[in-house]
């Protein structure tokens, strides 16, 4: 995961993070290739978290310890234990490590970390836009967005390759039902078009549609999709820190 809403900030030193130890409470499967763990400190405690932040796991392999970032899928208000989502990739090891774990073991991490945040409810309308597990830290932060009853539009537009993909999909439905401006779209698109797809309903809502400016935009996915709806949205006539993204 790259954390590229802003031009890259230095890496947080490791004392400004102490090693945290945690044990994982549940484990569910949203579907064969794609889990959720919940994990309660046994260290010390998690720090304060903004919504879209994640932890770095250390994780223990044959060639020696590798670091890899999880999004926090839950919100900070929710306590412990916190969730992180994820799914099997093709020849990652570490997340094969993780799908190996059960309730009862431990693992060791540091974080919070992350820029790609929101921390509040925004003054302006926000579309956030995923891609399959790039919902992770955009679950938080709509959460955080709708916390006031009375507020801007709110939209997420969440695209997979297959419906089992969809993460979460109850629950936006439910709070789509519960909160009119909040604006669910599902969509199951094919893999190798989807961002294609996104790309063109962008331009003919917040682009092509009017030319209002002052909109807000958290992107979040796998590969060059992501920085070409970005540039998209800015070569559009969007500021920069209108437009933040996290590309996988």
């Amino acid at each position: 995961m790259t954390d590229a809403g802003n031009p890259a900030p230095p890496a947080p030193a490791p004392a400004r993070r102490p090693a945290l130890r945690a044990r994982i409470e549940r484990v569910y499967d949203h579907c064969a290739d794609t889990r959720s763990l919940w994990l309660r400190t046994t260290s010390g405690a998690l720090p304060r978290f903004a919504p879209g932040m994640f932890i770095s796991i250390a994780i223990p392999l044959a060639e020696g310890a590798r670091v890899r970032p999880y999004s926090i899928a839950s919100s900070a208000e929710d306590g412990e234990p916190f969730e992180i989502c994820f799914n099997r990739v093709p020849n990652g090891a570490g997340v094969a490590w993780l799908f190996e774990r059960e309730p009862g073991d431990e693992l060791g991490f540091t974080g919070p970390f992350g820029a790609f945040t929101l921390d509040r409810p925004p003054e302006a309308e926000t579309i956030f836009i995923a891609e399959n597990t790039g919902v992770a830290p955009i679950r938080p932060m709509a959460r955080r967005a709708l916390a006031d009853r009375d507020g801007v539009p709110i939209h997420l537009i969440y695209a997979a390759d297959r419906a089992e993909h969809l993460l979460y999909r109850d629950e936006f439905e439910r709070i789509a039902r519960e909160r009119p401006r909040f604006r669910f779209e599902p969509r199951v698109l094919p893999a190798a078009t989807l961002w294609d797809e996104l790309g063109r309903i962008v331009q003919t809502r917040w682009l092509d549609a009017d030319a209002v400016r002052i909109r807000n935009f958290y992107i979040c996915g796998v590969g060059k999709g992501v920085l070409a709806l970005r540039d998209r949205l800015r070569a559009g006539g969007y500021e920069r820190r209108s437009v933040r993204y996290e590309q996988w």
